[in-house]
């Protein structure tokens, strides 16, 4: 299984083993890493489950579609790597990805 950093606001981390298929989402959510709220359950329908995208890795994701692109702008602390962690499927070749949440969702 690949494996996900999630680094807190803080600085704290969290690395764990994500099933490819899922979101990065869901990883956070089944290993209770905290700041991913996830308050619609992974529909990109809210942006409680936003994240920084850390380099190189932002490069390696596909484009953001229009609807996350559009729950973006209710995020809080935009940056430009900024993405929706529901729309981030886990593949083998995102092993080592790492994000960050921001500090206004803890």
């Amino acid at each position: 299984m690949p494996k996900i950093k999630y680094i807190e606001h803080n600085g704290k981390e969290h690395e764990v083993d994500v099933a490819v298929g899922l979101s990065v989402m869901e990883g956070a959510v089944k290993n209770l890493i905290p700041g991913i709220d996830a308050d619609c359950g992974g529909a990109c329908a809210c942006a409680t489950c936003h994240v920084y995208v850390q380099a190189p890795w932002l490069e390696k994701l596909p484009p953001k579609s229009d609807m996350e692109e559009t729950m973006l702008d209710f995020a809080q602390e935009l940056e430009p790597n900024s993405r929706l962690s529901c729309q981030i499927k886990v593949t083998p070749e995102l092993d080592g990805l790492v994000v960050k949440t921001p500090k206004s969702q803890h």
